[in-house]
């Protein structure tokens, strides 16, 4: 039984007490606190992800329905029973272990039935007993003829014996006291019989005068019983009646050894009920692959069918070859006929588990299933209905030959092979049909036939059980259809834009909204060469058609230069909004003034407000070298000769007249510069008289960036700017000047 269902198959059980819409379930789930139990949720492994609950979380009444519609008591309840006590030395029947592993699957059904209820331990039981003895629970067939009829009594004495280990007393068999006490079944301690076995298994053909051979050839000519006693192996007469007995009584240990494919189609435990929760169409559907036993004109071809398990409605697709094409026309088929399901399951086959089938499956919104290898028993619905239309509709075909190699021999002898020495497979069988011909006849057979035949499940014909769901039907437009059927690229279908377009086999194609480095997923147009459809690789968005200038012709030229508008466009778009920023960030502070002002408040932000940060011991260091350098920057006071009588009356005179001739000076340096002005402030600072021209020339200078410089390195305070501030508050900056020039 399904123990972990989402909350849209919860709502789909319809169960008393539990809400029958998806959201509801949710709701529920989250008033009562469903997932924030570790053991009974879980997150979903399949496709879409969510949440999956355990049944035991389900209200009482939910859980009783719930458990009456799905469980199934039977072999896959038997647990591995614990090791019989040392005390009851004896081997168990066949017939007693049934026995044995019947209570103990009914012990263990009940286990599970009772894990989480919350009903007090009699009212478990008696829902128990009372759904067993009403038959309202599935049973296997041997667990029912074993256990007919159950009791509270009897339930709690075989939970007891699991409890406490005792599995054996849940075995009976009345006829152990004579049951293998033969020569052959002693002999060796029992190794004889399993010799017999395993010959029986090899091959099944050997006489009883073989195996008497074999046996003389492994053991002797005598065998030990044990105790000492020893006897002669028993005649041919007798190793018959005890290969007769053997193979009744190991029938299916021997089909399953020699046969394994008969043991699994015939033998093998099998569950009843596993798909009873499916009841509406398109929840899931089962896929599977079958040469058809019918040849056509162009060969043998394969039948690809899909069946709704709701409804059991099926679509049939003949294709020459198996491949993942055949797949994905198939299931174009059926969504066109029935719309998209929910679910699909299929086997490991190459052309199921292909990429593009996966990819297919994706893009529709499809949960995949795949069932476990060699194990086509999971998958029964669509092998049964691949089995009708063989022994229905290919029966009747021209070109039958047959089920099985034996048939198709037999065939050939009915229509005398052996006379038509020469004659080829075509006229042996038949054979006239094409495939496309038996498309049609298959399409007819399935709409016309299987469709309107009542099923024996449904006890209704799969049309009229279609008809009666209400279920909204979800839908594909055919041409997205198509679209998402095109075949990829070679090799995963991903290719990555470059200036010269999209490469496929050899040829370039544009796309005009593709930029390179951009990577996309190609399909090819099957009906035109030149045209590819590019969707985004990551998030599977359409990007734009691409052409092929060689394949589709037209003239490279212009379909380049129309590229070249379409790129420009899609970049102007792009950067407009980058562009405008751009602009923006240039008129406002430089990027160094941005980041230092940031950098600056982070330091203030990552400062302590109760730390204050002490001064530290400083000592002053010393060199030779450090010594000369402050000497050489330490500014000297110059001591300005003291002019003659002469040259004072020179002077005046000339500057009455107003004829003062500039001394011709060479080119200066500007250090030289810089010593001539703080010469001249200190003679302007001391009072001494300074020439017009050498005062208009040092107050040129000082406005200067060359003074600044040398005075923000040196640090030197100019002590004119005193001056010049004392003047502005007369508001006669002329008369200022020349009271501290003193001219």
């Amino acid at each position: 039984m399904r123990e972990w269902c989402t909350a849209r198959e919860l709502a789909a059980e319809a169960l008393p007490g539990l809400p029958d819409t998806e959201r509801g379930v949710q709701l529920l789930a989250d008033r009562e606190g469903w997932a924030e139990s570790l053991a009974y949720a879980r997150r979903r492994s399949g496709r879409g992800g969510g949440l999956e609950f355990n049944v035991a979380l389900l209200p009482p009444l939910a859980r009783i329905a719930y458990e009456r519609r799905h469980r199934t008591i039977g072999a896959a309840d038997v647990p591995a029973p614990p090791a019989p006590a040392p005390s009851t030395g004896r081997d168990l029947s066949d017939r007693a272990a049934l026995e044995r592993d019947a209570r103990l699957a009914i012990v263990a059904a009940y286990r599970a039935c009772s894990n989480g209820q919350r009903l007090s331990e009699t009212a478990r039981t008696k829902f128990f007993v009372d759904a067993y003895n009403a038959g309202s629970l599935t049973i296997e067939p041997w667990i029912r003829e074993i256990v007919p009829a159950l009791s509270p009594r009897s339930l709690a004495r075989w939970r007891a014996a699991r409890e406490t280990g005792r599995t054996d007393a849940l075995a009976v068999d009345r006829s152990a006291a004579r049951k293998g006490k033969g020569v052959l079944d002693q002999a060796a301690g029992g190794r004889v019989r399993t010799f017999l076995l395993a010959l029986l298994a090899q091959n099944p053909h050997l006489s009883a005068h073989h195996l008497r051979q074999l046996i003389r050839s492994e053991f002797g000519d005598t065998l030990d019983l044990g105790n000492g006693k020893a006897v002669p192996v028993p005649p041919v007469r007798t190793i018959q009646h005890v290969v007769a007995k053997l193979k009744q009584d190991e029938h299916v240990a021997l089909t399953k050894l020699s046969n394994p494919d008969r043991y699994r189609s015939h033998l093998a435990p099998s569950g009843v009920g596993s798909y009873r929760w499916v009841v509406e169409p398109n929840t899931l559907w089962m896929i599977d692959a079958s040469p058809i036993d019918a040849l056509c004109i162009d060969g043998r071809h394969t039948i690809y069918a899909a069946i709704d398990i709701a409804t059991r409605r099926t679509v049939l697709y003949v294709s020459r070859t198996p491949r993942a094409s055949a797949v994905a026309l198939l299931i174009r088929k059926a969504i066109l006929a029935w719309g998209v399901p929910d679910k699909i399951k299929t086997d490991n086959g190459s052309d199921f588990v292909a990429r593009d089938t996966q990819r297919l499956f994706a893009a529709l919104g499809i949960e995949m299933e795949l069932s476990d290898p060699y194990q086509p028993q999971q998958k029964a619905f669509v092998e049964r209905v691949i089995k009708t239309f063989q022994h229905d509709c290919a029966t009747l075909l021209p070109g039958f030959v047959g089920h099985s190699v034996a048939d198709r021999k037999r065939l050939e002898d009915r229509q005398g092979f052996a006379k038509n020495l020469g004659a080829d497979t075509a006229e042996t069988f038949g054979v006239s049909l094409t495939g496309a011909a038996l498309q049609t006849m298959v399409d007819r057979w399935v709409d016309t036939v299987y469709a309107e035949r009542e099923h024996a499940a449904l006890k209704t014909s799969p049309r009229l059980a279609a008809a009666a769901s209400k279920r909204p039907i979800r839908t594909v437009d055919p041409r997205a259809l198509d679209l998402l059927l095109m075949p990829v690229a070679g090799g995963d279908g991903t290719r990555e834009v470059t200036k010269l377009g999209v490469r496929v086999d050899g040829f370039h194609y544009v796309v005009m909204e593709a930029l390179p480095g951009d990577r996309v997923l190609v399909r090819m147009d099957p009906a035109d060469a030149g045209r590819i459809y590019a969707f985004d690789a990551d998030d599977g968005r359409f990007v734009g058609e691409g052409l092929c200038p060689e394949l589709a012709g037209i003239d490279p030229a212009a379909l380049m230069a129309a590229r070249r508008a379409a790129q420009a466009e899609i970049l102007d778009e792009a950067t407009r909004e980058a562009r405008r920023t751009i602009k923006e960030i240039t008129k406002g502070p430089a990027l160094i003034e941005r980041v230092l002002s940031v950098a600056e408040r982070d330091v203030e932000a990552a400062k302590a407000p109760n730390v204050i940060t002490l001064p530290k011991r400083t000592e002053q260091h010393e060199t030779p070298a450090i010594a000369a350098a402050l000497d050489a920057m330490t500014p000297r006071a110059v001591e300005p000769p003291t002019p003659s009588a002469d040259v004072l009356a020179l002077q005046a005179r000339l500057i009455a007249e107003d004829q003062v001739v500039r001394p011709l000076r060479t080119e200066e340096t500007k250090h030289q510069r810089w010593k001539r002005a703080l010469d001249l402030i200190a003679r302007i600072v001391a009072g001494e008289p300074v020439a017009a021209d050498e005062a208009m020339w040092l107050g040129g200078y000082r406005a200067g960036p060359e003074f600044k410089g040398f005075a923000l390195t040196y640090d030197f305070c100019d002590p004119l700017v005193a001056e010049d501030a004392r003047a502005a508050e007369t508001k006669n900056p002329v008369a200022s000047w020349h009271d501290a020039t003193g001219l």
